[in-house]
């Protein structure tokens, strides 16, 4: 089977040759361990690992144009900077990714910065949304033998980006209608950009992006999500069905079994990666949720770090039965480590070889 191929039999539950590979990539200071490690230079751990191809067209729902990088102080200790989404940040200078940085100021702080600064970046005909080799790459994609997905963006998650967890829970009971008009802009900012391509290609899937839960539970009420997220959702993948675009990827981290239910009555019906440290079983899940519900990742980074190479196998045999029966891509339950060493990753590949 092409990869293609073996992406759509998995994800609709047909008959597939082997298990469909990719996962969240390695974070640099990752890739660097690998090497010193034994991953050779002049050579790709995608190669070793046997990861499908796996890609998005060039297509732009987000900003039409990020923040200039800009460095703001800098001492011996720590660096103060503003990065491409606007935010002020300050990080440790000794300490390497994936160490989280200080959160100083956000750019998005009410309607006038919304009006001012965000809005000419989400016009929808801004000129550079679409690659401007797109008529060739459209010929190319007609005969490619690989999953091709787009961008559907992301509701709740880039306005959080912008404007910060507490602004956003604070704004959501002060000014809801607010958040109602960023969420509706970014809604029919994504419908207005994807309907100049879903026509055109054959699309596999769209994914979209949130981030919008911690350990135990939705970083907003799903009263919220269900009220002012979920029309949004509906009119994205109203429009993806219509195109013949029928999975959708979303990317979550921590405890979103609350959010399932609300993703999939909105058309999303693919999640990833599952933390299981944030209580993420995807054995469960699935006896939960059936086949209505498409499983990515699962596969517990602590484990690969910490764990042996029978710790390891047990990992993943707990699961063997759930990557027979299709509907499910494992992978690590979130972008890859430092602390996850080259041995460990290469006995977790190899072991994951041996199932199909």
């Amino acid at each position: 089977m092409t990869s293609r191929e073996r992406y759509r039999a998995v994800t609709h539950y047909q008959p597939f040759d082997r298990l469909f590979r990719h996962e969240m990539g390695p974070y640099p200071e990752t890739l660097k361990r690998w090497q010193n490690e034994g991953l050779p230079r002049d050579d790709s751990y995608q190669r070793i690992a046997g990861y499908d191809r796996f890609e998005t067209a060039p297509v732009n729902v987000g900003l039409a144009w990020g923040f200039d990088y800009e460095t703001l102080e800098t001492t011996e200790d720590y660096e103060v900077y503003r990065d491409g989404d606007g935010v002020i940040k300050k990080k440790l200078r000794d300490v390497p990714p994936p160490a989280m940085p200080q959160y100083v100021e956000f750019p998005l702080k009410d309607r006038e910065t919304w009006r001012r600064v965000f809005l000419p970046r989400l016009n929808p005909d801004s000129p550079n949304r679409i690659s401007m080799h797109w008529a060739s790459l459209v010929k190319q994609y007609a005969v490619r033998d690989f999953p091709l997905g787009v961008s559907a963006g992301s509701i709740f998650g880039w306005i959080r980006n912008w404007m910060g967890v507490e602004n956003v829970a604070v704004m959501l009971y002060d000014d809801p209608a607010f958040v109602q008009e960023m969420m509706d802009t970014i809604g029919d900012l994504v419908v207005e950009v994807l309907k100049k391509v879903v026509f055109e290609v054959q699309f596999d899937f769209a994914v979209m992006w949130e981030d919008m839960a911690y350990k135990t539970a939705s970083l907003i009420s799903p009263r919220h999500v269900r009220q002012l997220m979920l029309p949004n959702y509906r009119k994205i993948t109203d429009l993806l069905h219509k195109a013949g675009v029928d999975t959708v990827m979303l990317d979550s981290d921590g405890n979103v079994e609350e959010l399932i239910p609300l993703w999939l009555e909105g058309g999303v019906n693919f999640i990833y990666p599952f933390e299981v440290a944030a209580g993420m079983d995807v054995v469960a899940l699935r006896k939960k949720f059936g086949r209505d519900l498409i499983i990515g990742g699962g596969m517990d980074k602590r484990v690969l770090a910490w764990g042996d190479r029978a710790a390891i196998d047990r990992m993943v045999d707990e699961k063997r039965d759930l990557m027979l029966e299709g509907g499910y891509i494992p992978g690590c339950d979130h972008a890859i480590p430092p602390d996850i060493s080259w041995p460990n990753f290469l006995h977790y590949c190899e072991k994951l070889a041996s199932i199909a």
